[in-house]
């Protein structure tokens, strides 16, 4: 199933939790929809939930998942936050931007897919839930896609002017953004522009300053379409450029990341055939060094890394009725090359491709269908994908070592060349609301091949795809296919005055990709790669290896209309994750939280009161040396006021009482001269205010 935060006026804006009105048996069981929005209007159904008002500061969307049930985000830096769905993250679920899938440029996930999604530009976040369709590609968890504002068609040949813009300061980090996007369009043509600005200071906490968490970014693009007949087309162009911008869980800041994107699509509605057509690019490039908003080390120690990635994507699908339902088939294939080069600037003789040339090509197919089945409604899905995966060979200056010149000669030495087949499959059925009550149920089979980091990282380095716990990890050719086997049951009831959303869930997961010791004496450098690793400071490296994993557990939204004008709603999430071959927990697994909305509507305003409880986090994994965390509860004020028609103001204070905390999902620091101590867990930011104004037509 899917939910929808959408967002007009403020862009994501202000909405805090949906209040669901009567059910209607006509709604679309699998859309969930959680409108954040800036105009108000008539209550929605038991599919179809509003948000009103959206607490979103700042300029990372991924802050609106402790709105969603079983969702989190992973605090890696301002513009580096992670989604988390259910406990798993990165790679593992199946992430868009605008309907596209890329390949992130920083082999640390500097740049996971949110940070091409700046708040000023996005019109839905739409998150799947439970588990994604077999139509929007391979995943093994959730999905989610974030969707950018757009002008679409008029009704009339006449050309019409529509804009969605906002700006927007908050305290806390002495930020600033604006952006949006504007228009012209008629009922067979439209042109959008499009663009953002965002610059941040470092962040303050109660105890001062996160030293190197500014952040600065900028986006422009254009978007068109041509609609004749039952024919359209759209060409989406981008280009987005982030300046230095620090991430203290990592060895390294962003120094750029200089990235376009290109779609174009096709849909047409041909004789009760649908077809549909995209062929999409993205190209990014990116520098990160370890001087620029750090403490520069000595000249030895200087690095900078430079990556690229470039993604070549197409897909093709038609739809067709079938069996008193509809019957959707496709094709999808990608291409991606990756290569990173580590340098030290001072010493040109000091170069190292640690994950050279890498290039991977999938091609997938699928076949899904929904429709009545007996008394019931499903969806049934299967796809099929070819994964092919081969590396360069590494390259070293005589500046390095002989233990990396003989680690790189190994690796050039082995077949590098990996072929894996993976087969997915979806199975989810409903029923209709009956008294407001729908049950439903799914069982999944999910599957994920290793990543290029997972697979290629020949030399010990801290390079993790984003896990930011401080260890240095060795990668391994031969992991075999993450395989998770998914059920989970729930039921959805909307009354006049109270819904409830309660779901239960277990995903086994046979070959789970994780950090595990290098060999059967960690601590003992007895191979290469830990004499290596132990000259980088680490004595303990870990090499990717396939293990067996669960995560379970349970997520609940709720609230309750106490009046015409007061409501309160509340989301409850619990999971955990652990290791089935050796006691141990899973790594980085958000704690159980309770977030609850006081909020009082009128007819061109509102107020919100937030709380937020945080549960301490014991089932830590101490294979990755993770760190236990204790509670903590916030609060926040929102409030949200209509001047007039297109114009609106947003404002509130988070953090309301200056608490002092730890994000469980947060790293740990490594910039030296901070006030947070080298090596502790990067605390929460203190209390901040934020002013937003929004103007749309």
């Amino acid at each position: 199933m899917k939910l929808r935060l959408l967002a007009s006026g403020a862009a994501l804006a202000l909405g805090a939790f949906p209040m669901t009105a009567l059910a209607d048996e006509a709604a679309d069981p699998l859309v969930d929809v959680i409108v954040v929005t800036a105009p108000r209007g008539p209550a929605v159904t038991t599919t179809s939930e509003r948000l009103e008002p959206t607490a979103l500061a700042g300029p990372d969307p991924t802050a609106l998942l402790a709105r969603v049930p079983g969702g989190a985000r992973i605090g890696n830096g301002a513009l580096s936050g992670q989604a988390q769905y259910r406990g798993l993250f990165g790679h593992r679920l199946n992430l868009r931007v605008d309907g596209q899938r890329f390949a992130s440029g920083g082999p640390n996930l500097m740049d996971p897919p949110f940070h091409y999604a700046p708040t000023a530009l996005v019109a839905a976040l739409e998150v799947d839930r439970g588990v994604s369709p077999v139509r929007a590609g391979p995943g093994l968890a959730g999905g989610m896609n974030a969707v950018f504002k757009r002008l679409d068609f008029a009704d009339g040949p006449e050309a019409r002017l529509g804009y969605d813009l906002s700006a927007e300061a908050r305290s806390a980090d002495d930020s600033y953004s604006a952006g949006g996007v504007a228009g012209l369009a008629t009922e067979s043509w439209r042109v959008n522009l499009l663009g953002s600005y965002e610059k941040g200071e470092d962040a303050e906490f109660p105890g001062g300053t996160i030293r190197g968490s500014r952040y600065e970014r900028s986006v422009y693009g254009i978007s068109a379409g041509l609609r004749a007949g039952p024919h359209e087309l759209a060409l989406d162009l981008r280009h987005q450029h982030t300046d230095p911008t620090g991430n203290p869980p990592f060895p390294m800041d962003i120094r750029y990341f200089s990235t376009d994107f290109a779609r174009l699509g096709y849909r047409a509605e041909l004789g009760g055939i649908g077809l549909e057509a995209a062929f999409s690019y993205a190209d990014v490039g990116h520098g990160m060094n370890n001087f620029d908003l750090r403490p520069s080390p000595t000249a030895m120690n200087r690095r900078e890394s430079l990556a690229e990635a470039v993604t070549r994507a197409a897909e093709v699908a038609a739809t067709a009725p079938l069996a008193g339902g509809k019957l959707r088939v496709g094709l999808d294939a990608e291409d991606l090359d990756r290569n990173v080069v580590i340098t030290n600037p001072a010493n040109p003789a000091f170069l190292v491709t640690s994950l050279p040339d890498v290039e991977t090509r999938r091609a997938g197919a699928h076949a899904e269908w929904t429709g009545p089945v007996g008394a019931l409604h499903g969806e049934f899905g299967m796809r099929i994908d070819r994964h092919e995966a081969e590396a360069g060979r590494a390259v070293l200056g005589p500046a390095l070592a002989a233990g990396p010149v003989a680690l790189a000669a190994a690796f050039n030495a082995a077949d590098r060349s990996r072929e894996d087949t993976t087969v997915d499959a979806v199975a989810r059925l409903w029923t209709a609301p009956r008294k407001g009550l729908a049950w439903r149920l799914t069982l999944a089979r999910k599957t994920r091949v290793a990543g290029y980091v997972e697979r290629y990282g020949w030399l010990p380095t801290n390079t993790s795809g984003g896990l930011a716990d401080g260890n240095i990890y060795v990668g391994d050719m031969n992991l075999e296919p993450e395989v998770a086997w998914i059920a989970e049951v729930g039921f959805d009831y909307a009354g006049r005055r109270a819904y409830l959303r309660p779901t239960v869930f277990v995903r086994e997961v046979d070959n789970y990709i994780q950090g595990a010791p290098f060999d059967a004496t960690p601590g003992v450098a007895d191979t290469l790669q830990e004499r290596v690793a132990a000259m980088s400071g680490d004595p303990t490296p870990l090499r990717f290896a396939n293990v067996d994993a669960r995560l379970y557990g349970f997520d609940v939204a709720g609230g309750v209309k106490l009046s015409a004008a007061w409501r309160i709603d509340a989301v409850a999430s619990y999971v955990r994750g652990e290791r089935r071959d050796v006691p141990d927990d899973l790594y980085r697994i958000s704690p159980p939280s309770l977030t609850a909305a006081l909020t009082y509507d009128a007819d061109r305003w509102s107020v919100t009161a937030e709380t937020r409880l945080v549960a301490d986090q014991s089932k830590v994994s101490r294979t990755n040396s993770e760190r236990r965390t204790g509670g903590y509860g916030l609060l926040a004020l929102y409030g949200d006021w209509k001047v007039r028609e297109g114009v609106r103001v947003s404002a509130g204070v988070e953090n309301l009482l200056d608490r002092r905390y730890s994000d469980h999902l947060a790293g740990y620091n490594q910039i030296d001269g901070s006030d947070v101590p080298l090596g502790a867990r990067l605390p929460g930011i203190g209390r901040s205010a934020f002013v937003r104004v929004s103007l749309a037509r």
